[in-house]
């Protein structure tokens, strides 16, 4: 009889499990190498924001390891032991003894897949990607981080490498999929309709009112040129962008929270 009505517990425990939404959010954040609008090299600051906001997976732009200009430290790991989350870095580019490059951290287990260069001519700021897989209560999501050029041109080229077979074209790139950082780029723009193509535009995804939220520059944003592409299945529940004063003065960006949940926690 024990056994029986033990069975039966495990079974519905399953099932509650198996049919519950899987819910996480997502934010995407160009720390401006962690100096603020008043000067101030702050990475202690940029993590307080970021734990306001509680976010499971976070992708951060403009990152320094190991920079002179920014006291020699590691902007990426002090961020994410504040934080008490996972990380991984990848440098876009070497500067003397140091790097410079962008992160994504999670609560959840996370595994590299792949990282690399974006092409940019010579006398340009080396741009990158960095592709890892987070496992979030036994779903894997794919999440891109990135930080597109300056010029049209330039970020139309990356983009297309982005959606080309070594990326979000690759085999291995299976929804669910987040893609997400500085795209440099607003809507209407190329970049935003090619990625548009593949994938939906978080701030746009939101049914009723929502008027998209914009980032840049941080004290009086007027551009939107931070965003969070999902594949489709994944439904969006809420975008938010903090205007308080501490936000406005940590960086030249401001920060955008996805909250998204995927249906019946099936895929």
């Amino acid at each position: 009889m024990v056994s029986a009505k033990l069975e039966t517990i495990c079974v519905l425990t399953y099932l509650y499990f198996m049919h519950t939404p899987l819910k996480f959010s997502i934010m995407t954040y160009n720390v401006h190498s962690c100096i603020g609008n008043d000067g101030k090299n702050m990475p202690l600051r940029i993590a307080q924001i970021i734990a306001g906001l509680h976010p499971d997976i976070v992708a951060l732009q403009e990152l320094d390891v190991g920079l002179s200009r920014t006291g020699c430290v590691d902007q990426a790991r002090i961020i994410a032991c504040e934080l008490d989350m996972n990380f991984h870095f990848h440098p876009s580019l070497y500067i003397q003894k140091g790097r410079y490059g962008n992160a994504i951290l999670s609560r959840y287990p996370i595994r590299p897949v792949k990282t690399g260069g974006l092409p940019s001519r010579r006398k340009e700021p080396r741009r990158g990607a960095l592709w890892v897989e987070v496992d979030i209560d036994g779903h894997s999501i794919q999440v891109i981080n990135t930080h597109l050029g300056l010029t049209p041109v330039r970020r139309r080229t990356q983009s297309a490498v982005l959606l080309g077979p070594d990326w979000l074209g690759n085999p291995r790139c299976r929804p669910p999929i987040v893609l997400c950082g500085d795209m440099n780029a607003t809507p209407g723009s190329y970049v935003h309709h090619d990625f548009s193509q593949k994938l939906a535009d978080a701030q746009l995804s939101l049914p009723g009112n929502h008027r998209p939220r914009r980032t840049w520059p941080s004290i009086t944003p007027f551009l939107r040129l931070d965003h969070v592409f999902l594949s489709r299945e994944i439904v969006v529940k809420s975008c938010k962008v903090p205007r308080s004063m501490n936000a406005k003065m940590a960086s030249d960006h401001l920060p955008l929270l996805v909250e998204v949940q995927l249906p019946d926690g099936k895929i």
